[in-house]
């Protein structure tokens, strides 16, 4: 049985129904069972059983998880509290963590901010030089997209940098537009759309540095068959 040594585990934990429920979990697969790959509860648990306070082996009981969780099954509860719950890093694990965020964030800036002098993208690494000596802090759990504005308004104090939105507007013929719209909902905001009987109709508000991505990706998907052409006001 391939589980997880006490030592080596961490503690998970979620506040539900005011108390608080915890489970000690191998970090590494805990991580990746955040990301959905397929990892085994079962493997990712040290213990099979369901802790109000796991350093002092207290365990919650059934009418409690029961309160809590409308189950007492423990590996249900278990992938709960690990999907939703947070989940106590190693500090190598959280440093790991962090860098990729950071250079996830940078690489979105590099390709939709300009320098508003000389409207050329600054290189990744500029930009992760930028936010170490604005000592940006990210979070490691939220998506990348969601801390582009913050990451910027503090790395302007350091480098020139703009986010310049433009609109576009996109049409797509009916037998592409399911996966095209998914794919364009996942990289942008969509303003407004319509669906008519051939084709998805979508005004989306994009940053400048993004057209040339969001062209090839509809292009990719509708064989050239997408048409888009920018809204002036």
């Amino acid at each position: 049985k391939d589980m997880v040594s006490v030592e080596k585990a961490v503690i998970a934990r979620i506040s539900k129904a005011g108390e608080v429920f915890e489970v000690l979990v191998d970090p590494d697969k805990a991580l990746q069972f955040r990301k959905d790959v397929n990892v085994s509860i079962e493997n990712m648990l040290a213990v099979q059983e369901i802790f109000k306070d796991s350093k002092k082996g207290e365990r919650a009981s059934a009418s409690e998880l029961e309160k809590g969780f409308g189950t007492t099954d423990v590996l249900q509860i278990a992938s709960q509290i690990v999907k939703n719950g947070e989940i106590q890093l190693t500090t190598e694990q959280r440093r790991k963590l962090v860098d990729n965020k950071k250079k996830q964030i940078a690489d979105i800036i590099s390709k939709q901010g300009i320098n508003p002098k000389t409207k050329l993208p600054h290189p990744q690494q500029r930009i992760l030089n930028a936010m170490e000596e604005a000592h940006v802090n990210v979070d490691p759990f939220r998506p990348a997209r969601d801390q582009i504005e913050s990451v910027v308004a503090k790395v302007q104090e350091i480098i020139p940098i703009s986010i310049e939105k433009v609109e576009i507007a996109i049409k797509v013929p009916i037998q592409y537009a399911g996966k095209a719209s998914s794919v364009i909902r996942n990289m942008v905001s969509v303003k407004k759309e319509e669906w008519t009987s051939d084709s998805w109709i979508a005004l989306v508000e994009i940053s400048a540095g993004m057209q040339a991505e969001i062209y090839s990706k509809l292009n990719e998907i509708t064989g050239g068959k997408a048409e888009v052409k920018a809204v002036e006001h």
